[in-house]
């Protein structure tokens, strides 16, 4: 049992400094401190004890985090406010009120990308998803519901697009990603699509729309030039802040920044996800709620809750690969629901 943080532990960047208790249960008093979401692990359950600390004007304990003009401001979500969040379809909803997502991934070397990114958008939300890529035929025979072309040009009115997973990195993904960022709809850029960036980052920098950059640690670094480091909480809040997006930032604990400081983050509380291709699954969710009217941070956020519940129904403790996840992303939301 550790007593407020578990000794080693950094209280504002979750950086544990071995040696360091790894502690089943942290008692903490009053307020959790952000170490408490960012070294989950290394903290095990946590008991927050009342002491009469007071309450802001919301009603919620001041945080303990950083105050500085720069520092970001961490918030955990509950599974009760994702599930308000969540779109669900109205009396008067069609397919495309319900939102129209566009998906630009795969292609003939990597197809699995267009098909598990497609096959989550489909599955996350009641609306439409069309599909632009080489690998039309193969979406389409997996999940026919999709509108599936080869070319950009008759792709169709989207609310959202996802572009990268698999999508490649030429010169024609280069021009492509280029044509969608000077759209004002809402974009969500991962994979193949975060490498275009880093080499061509004026392209997304200050722009206006909704954007959601969805980097792993290694994606993350080709962006800035520098590793996440021991801070992730300070590294992703800083990305977002300088390039003016929303970023989200993969991980046991995921983190979604936005350029305003804000920072949502998400325990998957195991890391049974951490296999080849739940990060498709994951953009695909997260386009479609971008479609369906989700700010970014919300949209992020709210995806990466339900992939690490899906990821926990698909596993039962043991080993699962992103068709699993993607297979119980449909029970994961009817529980979130519930």
């Amino acid at each position: 049992v550790a007593v407020d943080l578990p000794s080693g532990v950094d209280a504002d960047t979750g950086q544990v400094n071995h040696p360091a208790v790894r502690a089943d249960v942290t008692v903490t008093f009053g307020v959790r401190r952000h170490a408490h979401l960012l070294a989950a692990p290394q903290c095990g359950r946590i008991e927050l004890v009342d002491i009469g600390l007071a309450e802001d004007p919301e009603g919620e304990p001041t945080s303990t985090g950083g105050t500085g003009a720069q520092s970001p401001r961490l918030y955990a979500l509950t599974d009760a406010e994702i599930a308000d969040a969540w779109p669900i379809p109205g009396p008067h909803d069609d397919k495309y009120t319900q939102g129209v997502v566009g998906v630009i991934a795969g292609s003939h070397r990597y197809p699995g990308a267009g098909i598990l990114c497609t096959g989550a958008a489909v599955t996350a939300t009641s609306g439409m998803t069309r599909y632009v890529g080489s690998a039309h035929a193969e979406v389409v025979e997996h999940f026919p519901e999709v509108v599936a072309v080869p070319e950009f040009a008759d792709a169709g009115r989207v609310q959202a697009w996802v572009v990268g997973p698999g999508a490649g990195t030429d010169d024609a993904a280069t021009e492509l990603l280029g044509k969608i960022l000077a759209t004002e709809l809402p974009v969500l850029v991962d994979a193949d699509g975060l490498t275009v960036l880093s080499e061509h980052p004026d392209l997304v920098r200050g722009r206006d729309a909704p954007t959601l950059l969805t980097p792993h640690a290694g994606e993350f670094a080709r962006l800035t030039g520098e590793e996440v480091g021991a801070d992730r909480l300070g590294a992703v809040a800083g990305l977002a802040r300088r390039w003016g997006v929303t970023v989200l930032l993969k991980g046991r604990v995921t983190l979604v920044a936005e350029s305003d400081g804000t920072v949502f983050g998400n325990d998957a509380q195991s890391s049974w996800a951490a296999t080849a291709g739940a990060g498709d699954v994951l953009s695909g969710i997260a386009g479609a709620l971008l479609a369906a009217g989700l700010p970014p941070l919300w949209a992020g956020a709210a995806a990466a809750r339900v992939h690490a519940h899906s990821a926990a129904l698909a596993s039962g403790g043991a080993p699962i690969g992103a068709s699993n996840l993607l297979g119980a992303l449909r029970p994961a939301i009817r529980r979130l629901l519930a």
